[in-house]
């Protein structure tokens, strides 16, 4: 369980998707990056994140599109937005200096981030500006992902089982956990839609849950991974998805996870060795999986085979998404970068 050290948290292991997949940016920091409030601390006035033009060289934890403009997370309750594919970024305005771990946009104005303290924020204007929704000082732990049917129903996922749901836009969140059969109070890493099939969820120690009615009702399933679990995505095919985990675990099923096949990585210098913590399913349908040690991996066959590319920085990434003009957006330790469409190169601006 996580305990205080001289005001900070410090997560058990394997604790959080993109926050314990970051090893090596962790590592240099000691600790997960910002003091944690003690609880009932109730501030009247929210403390904004700082202004700083180093912010795009930051630790960015998620991206995403809002439409044709580009929005990243990260550290320091940083939010970034671009409208020119990546080459230039701009600070929103967030009221809050904690770290943010993922976020995602129903479409080009109204979007929700996750973060510690269990916070939500919300944006409907792009990501340009942002407002503080929901926050629980108590349970002392972060949201890890967040998914939104549409502008009203939404569910965000974190450490020790936490799931949350709202039906009215995030005007009220409610306390929905004991939907899980999770004992255990595992983490809860990731939450995604899957094409004609559900909602699906990974976590700590390779934990699986389905739901085939928005989130109303679970099932548990048995995994094929002890290990934890980082990330879940959708391919392009109904009922497929891939679920991938430390050390370069991945595993692929064709029937919503009742039945999954591991995913070899062929890599010349030990891919393995560096969990995988972010994805993104390109308009081609195309998939590029992104982890520690600047891996880059991508498969043209939805999920069936791919190539491994280890980019020379070495540099920990953390999420990935298109450009929209051909090339990706990776974002991890030492902040944004635009690459191309096997990220085996930094694009030139």
């Amino acid at each position: 369980m996580s305990e205080p050290v001289m005001g900070w948290v410090v997560c058990r292991p394997r604790a959080a998707r993109r926050v314990a997949m970051l090893a090596t940016a962790l590592s240099l920091l000691g600790v997960l990056s910002v003091p944690v409030l003690a609880a009932g601390d109730t501030r009247a006035q929210p403390v904004f994140a700082i202004e700083s033009p180093k912010a795009a060289k930051g630790l960015m934890i998620d991206v995403v599109h809002a439409g044709k403009r580009l929005v990243a997370v990260g550290d320091r309750g940083h939010i970034l937005y671009s409208d020119d594919q990546g080459s230039t970024w701009t600070q929103a305005k967030v009221p809050t200096r904690q770290l943010l771990t993922a976020v995602f946009f129903v479409d080009d104005k109204q979007g929700w981030a996750v973060g510690h303290d269990a916070q939500i924020l919300a944006s409907s204007d792009g990501g340009a500006t942002w407002t503080q929704q929901y926050q629980d000082l108590k349970r002392e732990a972060p949201l890890l992902d967040i998914w939104f049917k549409d502008a009203e129903h939404g569910l965000a996922v974190g450490a020790y089982g936490a799931l949350i749901e709202t039906t009215d836009g995030g005007k009220t969140w409610e306390d929905v956990s004991d939907r899980l059969d999770n004992e255990d109070q595992f983490h809860l890493n990731a939450i995604a839609n899957i094409k004609d099939a559900g909602l699906f969820i990974v976590g700590e120690q390779g934990s699986m849950f389905r739901s085939r009615d928005d989130g109303q009702t679970w099932e548990k399933l048995e995994g094929p991974y002890e290990g934890s679990l980082f990330g879940v995505i959708s391919t392009a095919q109904p009922q497929t998805l891939l679920a991938y985990g430390l050390r370069g675990n991945l595993y692929r099923s064709t029937d919503f996870g009742s039945t999954w096949e591991q995913v070899e990585l062929n890599a010349t210098r030990g891919a393995l060795e560096f969990g995988l913590s972010g994805a993104t399913l390109l308009d081609d349908g195309s998939l590029v999986v992104v982890g520690n040690g600047g891996s880059v991996v991508v498969s043209h066959d939805d999920g069936q085979t791919f190539s491994v590319f280890n980019r020379p920085d070495r540099i920990s990434l953390s999420a990935v998404t298109a450009a929209g003009n051909g090339n990706l957006i990776l974002v991890g330790q030492g902040g944004v970068r635009v690459a191309t469409a096997s990220g085996a190169e930094r694009v030139k601006q």
